[in-house]
């Protein structure tokens, strides 16, 4: 690729351009493969991703070198998927929200922006939450102060401060720019990965050889032909469905790095490599409590707690905090911050966009403990990924099939009714009918019991629905 690719346009409307939203020109690009490693280090070392890598290896009845394949399996996939949504951003430096308006319209791309700005906004908030869990667990190990009841909102003193400090940090750390998120980045994965080998090393020096028994229990297996294909087939799901909010606007990181090469090296080792290695060093911590502890731990707090060291409990305080808010800032800050801009650019900035978030998620955050987390929020967070599984095949069909992998981009950028993609009054109907049909699949592999068997891979089959139709419907202009 050579310079000549990369398009950087000085203006446009008011409605629909801003300095966020415009292409990033060659120059200010510094992001390299680097970078992106890290961007999928973070997204994987979070708790709930070494909860989830541990639990794989538990819960669907395959043994350890299926459950190995598979989890390869969906790194690969995962990659792919990434690398076909990050490839036009590369190229014109545009974020997803931009992108977006090549397939539904300058106006219509406002719908799949503030869904996906919704969802990243409610994670932010859940994430902020669990992210002051590590640095409360500091300062309660530090001082030496118990744990008491939960106060206002079911969170104690300790508790609110904590969660006030990483609030403070995100927002911070954010309004310095995209420069510092991605040296806070390139810190933290590799940071996480120094400290959980040292947990796993010291796990391994206090249980002793007998951590191989346990994990050579785990590595056996049994299984029948049919549960070998239904465990496989839900590991994969479970891991693509994981990354699935991420792969969608992946742009928004793309954007930064100054060749494709770059990008696909930088996906190859954060992501089948990266996964790979993380959930082995989960299975390994996960054997050695067993033999520690007599039973299967897949919280890495609570292995902390058991082991009862002070030295070990900050350092882990650390590490938990880092590696919550390097996916915090990659899969939800970031991205909201940008969709909220795209609502009104001549008034929203991405940085206004990110204060927007940040106090919208402070009261989800603070609400999470004493009322969210007992509504079953869940099944609404996940309607809401459903809808998103059209709009990433809408979008990939868009410019690999119907725009030919070439976008006029100040077209982007105007309301012109005789631009190419003004459409119907700035919505192209085509791709809203595309949406709503493949939709209502995928949301039904979230709430009819005859889909739900499907639910590991509804994000993958809506996204190929909503993309063959919007094929389809195109090829009837």
């Amino acid at each position: 690729m050579n310079h000549a690719d990369y398009v950087h346009i000085s203006g446009g409307d008011p409605s629909l351009y801003n300095e966020d939203l415009a292409p990033v020109p060659h120059e200010r690009r510094n992001w390299g493969s680097f970078e992106i490693f890290n961007v999928w280090n973070n997204d994987i070392q979070s708790l709930f991703g070494y909860t989830l890598a541990a639990s794989l290896f538990l819960s669907y009845g395959l043994n350890g070198w299926l459950t190995f394949a598979a989890i390869v399996v969906a790194g690969l996939l995962v990659m792919w998927l990434v690398n076909l949504s990050g490839r036009p951003s590369v190229r014109y430096g545009i974020p997803y929200a931009v992108m977006a308006r090549s397939a539904m319209g300058v106006k219509g791309a406002r719908f799949p922006a503030l869904v996906r700005g919704i969802v990243a906004i409610f994670w932010y908030g859940v994430q902020t939450y669990f992210a002051s869990t590590a640095v409360a667990l500091a300062i309660h190990a530090l001082f030496g102060i118990e744990h008491g009841a939960g106060g206002f909102l079911g969170l104690t003193g300790i508790d609110w401060i904590a969660y006030i400090i990483v609030a403070g940090f995100q927002i911070g750390l954010f309004l310095m720019g995209i420069e510092w998120v991605g040296k806070f980045l390139n810190w933290a994965g590799p940071f996480v990965y120094v400290v959980m080998i040292a947990l796993a090393l010291m796990i391994w020096w206090k249980a002793g050889n007998g951590i191989f028994s346990e994990i050579g229990v785990i590595f056996q297996g049994d299984e029948t032909e049919g549960q070998v294909i239904s465990g496989f087939v839900a590991v994969v799901g479970t891991m693509v469905a994981y990354f699935a909010a991420v792969v969608i606007n992946f742009g928004d990181f793309s954007r930064f790095v100054k060749t494709e090469e770059q990008m696909r090296a930088g996906n190859f080792w954060g992501l089948p490599v990266s996964m790979a290695f993380f959930s082995f060093i989960a299975l390994f911590i996960t054997a050695g409590a067993v033999v520690l502890f007599g039973e299967r731990l897949t919280d890495p707090t609570a292995i902390v707690e058991r082991v009862d060291s002070l030295a070990l409990t900050l350092i882990a305080a650390v590490t938990f905090f880092a590696a919550t808010v390097g996916i915090n800032l990659v899969a939800n800050f970031i991205p909201a911050a940008y969709d909220i801009a795209n609502m009104s650019p001549s008034t929203i900035s991405a940085r206004t966009g990110g204060i927007i978030t940040a106090a919208i998620a402070f009261v989800i955050g603070a609400l999470w403990v004493s009322l969210i987390s007992t509504i079953g929020i869940a099944g609404f967070v996940d309607t809401l990924g459903a809808i998103l599984a059209p709009l990433y095949g809408i979008l990939i069909a868009d410019y690999y099939v119907v725009q030919k992998r070439h976008l006029v981009i100040d077209q982007l950028f105007t309301e012109d009714p005789a631009g190419r993609y003004y459409y119907d009054g700035g919505w192209n109907m085509r791709a809203i009918a595309a949406v709503g049909l493949a939709a209502l699949f995928s949301i039904g592999t979230v709430w009819l019991p005859a889909l739900q068997a499907l639910s590991g891979f509804g994000w993958l089959i809506g996204a190929v629905l909503g993309g063959v139709l919007y094929i389809v419907l195109c090829g009837r202009r």
